[in-house]
């Protein structure tokens, strides 16, 4: 447990610096040589697209080795913030881009789903009474919300009397918006402790046997093993409300059974949700261009590999014709 803790503070400090893929420091412009492009492509924002950006970052560098690409995390905010005052070419945002935001000129498109899950400690002492039960939208909303839950018993109905420490996101992210828009509020509706980004919520739950947070799943389980990380365990969700998980509400054992209830619609959205590329203004830098059709396109065959939901069809065509205007 211990190392798998250490891990994610070294997750933390990696997400908090830019990562950057590069061979040349040029400006964004297209090469005279061939189809060969050079210049920078810079990206900052959600934890939930950190990896993945990253990892089409490296495969497009393969494609074109004279550009580099800068990976920045920091959360949803900071990457609508970045994108929108033109320090980046890309916020990574993992929520639903707002009106506000386009009459600014923010341009959203769809690149990958996931879905942001409740998560507890793997050695609560009513963990095996807990994954049986599940939880609601609406205790949730009593846990987060209203407060009123304090002890695990009030989720199990039973007179258990163990402290539940509810952990929220402090940093403004895509994250903590969607979980909350899964009982019909919002990020700044939500209490608990807060912490900073998504390894420092993993981290606080692996550390407190009566910890309850939410986590992208990213951050839930280990994408080499596809096994949940030590330490900390999905808090399934009861969506029929019955008081017990089903045999077809039951795929938490591993993260491929998880995004492929994702993918077929069996877990809720919200919490599932699209996570977005967002320019300000449609591109037209040729190498901003060129990595974008790229994610739209060939690079949807990475979102498996990294543990990401694929975008359907209809939604990468409409996003390819709103970059080809």
């Amino acid at each position: 447990m211990k190392k798998k803790i250490l891990t994610l503070f070294a997750a933390a400090a990696v997400l908090a610096a830019p990562i950057l893929v590069s061979s040349c420091g040029s400006k964004s412009k297209a090469s005279a040589n061939g189809d060969e492009l050079e210049g920078r492509i810079s990206l900052s924002g959600a934890f939930a697209l950190y990896p993945l950006a990253v990892k089409w970052a490296e495969e497009f560098k393969k494609l074109h080795p004279n550009v580099s690409i800068e990976v920045d995390g920091g959360g949803a905010g900071k990457g609508m913030t970045d994108v929108l005052a033109e320090q980046v070419d890309f916020g990574m945002v993992s929520r639903e881009v707002s009106d506000k935001e386009i009459e600014k000129g923010a341009v959203g498109f769809p690149v990958a789903k996931d879905a942001v899950v409740p998560t507890i400690n793997e050695k609560n002492p009513l963990y095996a009474e807990l994954v049986k039960h599940g939880i609601t939208a609406e205790q949730a909303s009593k846990i987060w919300i209203e407060g009123s839950v304090k002890s695990w018993g009030s989720i199990l109905g039973t007179s258990d009397a163990t402290p539940v420490t509810v952990f929220t996101r402090s940093d403004a992210c895509g994250a903590a918006e969607t979980f909350a828009q899964w009982f019909g509020k919002h990020q700044e509706d939500l209490g608990g402790e807060g912490v900073n980004g998504d390894p420092g919520v993993a981290t606080a739950v692996q550390k407190n046997v009566r910890a309850i947070g939410f986590n992208n799943i990213g951050y839930a389980y280990d994408n080499v093993t596809k096994k949940p990380l030590d330490g900390i365990r999905v808090l399934p969700i009861d969506v029929n409300g019955n008081g017990k998980i089903d045999e077809d509400e039951d795929f938490y054992s591993s993260k491929d059974l998880l995004t492929k209830a994702i993918a077929d619609g069996r877990f809720p959205s919200p919490p599932a949700r699209d996570l977005y590329l967002v320019t300000k203004g449609v591109p037209t830098n040729p190498v901003v261009v060129a990595f974008l059709k790229y994610v739209l396109t060939e690079g949807q065959k990475e979102n498996d590999g990294v543990g990401y939901v694929g975008i359907s069809q209809d939604k990468l065509d409409a996003a390819l014709k709103k970059l080809n205007k």
